[in-house]
């Protein structure tokens, strides 16, 4: 979609920075991954989110599929690429698992990440994309048994604290380093603490700020989160664990919005 995704790159990578990109996969040749590479892409993420109906009623277009399982089939078959591919996780693919993961272990595929929807800002138009507590207990266990198997490599991405999973869905209990070991500069040039966190949620702008000046003092709430420690945060008992949960689940005024160790019945 970007023609200078390679000089933008280049840059990042001059400066030694490592980069990579999320993708549908639906404009990825073995040409523009060639010219990718030459700027110095570091790894590559392939979005998957059903078998080919689900994926494609997901993405709203009947040729989504095709694309993003070739994409995956050709990265799969590069040595040495730093690769794997995401999972949204809604009600339609959660029966459909078992099915994706065949997909992906026929494809070559070693690690492979999943993750959930949480019902705020467009989805939460969607019902169909959010999970029950019983549900997001399901994909659990699948993720759990899948590990043991050995065949593929499921993890749960950085969704929030997961009681009773910790430790068993990843290959470390959760953590938010949001403003703590990572940093993030948005389209806008905004100086935020993660692309996950909401746009308006920013510690200064870099055409008017200066970075390192941001990094060292405009940080605090993400580094001192006893602030947090309100509402059902006050009483829990996994508090000296999640530490008030990720930042990308609260609110403009700090309010936790969802936390998936909660989620109604």
């Amino acid at each position: 979609m970007r023609p200078d995704l390679e000089e933008v790159g280049l840059e990042l990578y001059r400066r030694e920075l490592p980069w990579g990109i999320v993708t549908n996969g639906f404009a990825l040749t073995p040409e523009r991954l060639m010219s990718l590479r030459k700027a110095g892409l570091h790894n590559i993420t392939v979005s998957l989110d059903g078998t080919c109906d689900v994926h494609n009623w997901m993405r709203c277009n009947p040729r989504s599929f095709e694309k993003a399982y070739a994409a995956i089939k050709m990265l799969a078959a590069v040595p040495g690429l730093n690769f794997d591919v995401v999972s949204c996780v809604n009600r339609r693919s959660l029966a459909e698992l078992d099915a994706i993961k065949e997909l992906l272990i026929a494809a070559g595929v070693k690690r492979w990440r999943l993750f959930t929807i949480f019902p705020a800002g467009r989805a939460a138009a969607y019902p169909e994309f959010n999970l029950t507590a019983g549900e997001i207990d399901s994909l659990m266990r699948f993720i759990v048994r899948t590990r043991k198997e050995g065949r593929i490599t499921p993890s749960f991405c950085c969704e929030g604290f997961l009681e009773g999973y910790e430790g068993l869905v990843r290959d470390g209990f959760y953590r938010c380093t949001a403003g703590v070991t990572t940093a993030s500069v948005l389209l806008d040039g905004s100086i935020a603490a993660c692309p996950s966190i909401r746009a308006d949620y920013s510690q200064g702008n870099i055409y008017r700020d200066d970075i390192w000046d941001v990094w060292q003092s405009g940080y605090r709430k993400y580094r001192d989160r006893s602030w947090m420690r309100t509402g059902v945060c006050g009483s829990c008992r996994n508090w000296r664990y999640c530490e008030g949960n990720g930042m990308h689940l609260r609110n403009a005024d700090g309010s936790l919005m969802h936390c998936i160790a909660k989620v109604d019945k």
